[in-house]
């Protein structure tokens, strides 16, 4: 048997709201059978009263013309709850930024104990004639006996206490420093683990993980803080961007990046600018943007960021313009990336947010494979393998392209028999390491086998059939087939 709700839940105050403006009645009627049914204080009364949440009052509260007050939900319930446990106590500009916005009197939402609780300043402020109070310019009657004119010393003592009062409210914070510090780990942690993980167990953790910093940003902290919360955001709206991708699914990739992006606008931080004009670039190439690719690879390096991420956007745009088939321009952004890889620098995050010369040296491939120029596409894998086995993390998803690079290499030249053995180490990838990236380039590298006039031996056959059942037992094909939609 369900058990009774509750007096005063959701459903009783949405059914009590709806007879009673049914019937007629205003908000301040309906605020008062609210407090005589439900035993409500007077401002969260007013709020139901209205059927809004906590976070829709204080976006109305911190909008208001005339006033700078910066709320959101938690500080909207303490000041409801006041002079009660775990509350605020709110200020005279908070009450009267309350009042204007839910259509009536600061009067309206105090009570015996508001009176009891409030500062004699709070309430000199409040008894004054609104012609002669400019903060009162929202609120009207309180038929009580004026104070007698406040001395200067008074004002003075009353001033210094008010400034009190705030500073002590803008110092507080609802993240410390070894929080933040975790926060940072995490992301770090979360990127590193993506070279070698499972995809769609990390965008789950990364999920999470964003879903705590949102929550954070949600609340108060230092300006400080929060910059640097905006940054942790906007590398693991960056990390969830490149798995959609890998997981192929680019529109939510591009939703992922424009969020990053936006995170790093808010943060003010270069060097996440460039890492998420990266990962933009990425999901556009990936989608057929390759124009796109090009200016979000340009506007990262625009902003001169630190790091290895310089080489990283020099490869992309080499990548677009290969794609097209612009060769001029592949052959000099390969060089920029070769100028930038001279002076590295250190990565903040590392992991996928970093392009060790193994990396660079892939996309160096891929791009050289495009323009036909084959033995460069060898020689580059080559040094690339050499590097990444060097490494003391592989990162699977770049190894498994660099294997692919040197077997299209191998029929570029004239040598397709090369091409199983250059490709057992990704024939033996398990299907969830099947990444969309790595199933394109398989799917382009048998198109190139049918179309090659030597790749006609029992070798190449061989080959294609191995590729094309490698692709039907992909990640993306097996999230797309799967009830598990949720890494989208």
């Amino acid at each position: 048997m369900t058990p009774p709700s509750r007096p005063g839940n959701k459903a009783d105050r949405d059914t009590l709201r709806l007879s009673m403006t049914t019937a007629g009645c205003g908000p301040a009627e309906i605020a008062a059978e609210m407090r005589a049914r439900f035993r409500m204080r007077p401002r969260e009364a007013w709020r139901h009263a209205h059927g809004w949440t906590l976070q829709e009052t204080a976006e109305r509260i911190s909008v208001l013309p005339g006033y700078s007050i910066a709320a959101d939900a938690s500080l909207v319930g303490k000041w409801e709850k006041w002079p009660g446990p775990s509350s605020r106590r709110p200020s005279v500009p908070v009450l009267l930024a309350t009042a204007a916005v839910m259509g009536c009197t600061a009067q309206d939402l105090l009570d015996l104990e508001d009176y009891q609780a409030l500062p004699e300043q709070d309430l000199r402020v409040l008894r004054a004639p609104a012609q002669t109070t400019p903060l009162l310019a929202a609120t009207a009657r309180i038929p009580t006996a004026p104070l007698p004119p406040e001395r200067p010393e008074d004002a003075v003592r009353s001033a210094a206490g008010e400034s009190a009062v705030w500073a002590q409210w803008a110092e507080t914070t609802n993240v410390g420093e070894i929080a933040l510090e975790q926060i940072h780990a995490d992301v770090r942690a979360l990127a590193q683990d993506y070279l070698t993980g499972d995809a769609i167990e990390l965008f789950r953790q990364a999920r999470a993980a964003r879903d705590r910093v949102f929550g954070l940003l949600e609340g108060h902290q230092p300006p400080g803080t929060t910059a640097d919360l905006y940054v942790a955001a906007g590398y693991l709206c960056g990390l969830l961007a490149w798995i959609s991708s890998d997981l192929g699914n680019l529109r939510a990739a591009d939703t992922q990046g424009r969020t990053a992006w936006l995170c790093a606008e808010m943060a003010g931080q270069n060097d996440l600018r460039a890492w998420v004009a990266s990962t933009r670039s990425k999901v556009a190439f990936w989608d057929g943007r390759l124009r796109d690719a090009i200016q979000h690879a340009r506007r990262g390096a625009s902003s001169r960021p630190g790091g290895t991420v310089g080489a990283l956007l020099a490869c992309q745009e080499a990548d677009a313009w290969s794609k097209l088939g612009a060769v001029d321009e592949t052959q000099t952004a390969l060089r920029r990336a070769d100028e930038a890889r001279e002076h590295p620098g250190q990565d903040a995050i590392g992991g996928i947010f970093s392009c060790p010369p193994g990396r660079q040296e892939n996309y160096a491939a891929g791009a050289h494979l495009r323009i036909e120029s084959y033995a460069e596409a060898l020689t580059e894998a080559d040094s690339a393998l050499a590097h990444l086995r060097a490494q003391p993390v592989r990162a699977y998803g770049t190894e498994a392209q660099i294997h692919i690079s040197r077997a299209t290499a191998l029929v570029g030249i004239g040598h397709p028999e090369g091409v199983l053995p250059a490709l057992a180490p990704v024939l033996a990838m398990p299907p969830e390491q099947r990444l969309d990236p790595i199933t394109k380039r398989v799917v382009e590298l048998g198109d190139l086998l049918a179309r090659d006039r030597a790749a006609r031996g029992a070798a190449a056959s061989a080959a294609r059939r191995a590729l094309h059942d490698w692709c039907l037992d992909s990640a993306p094909r097996h999230l797309a087939l799967s009830p598990r939609q949720g890494a989208n």
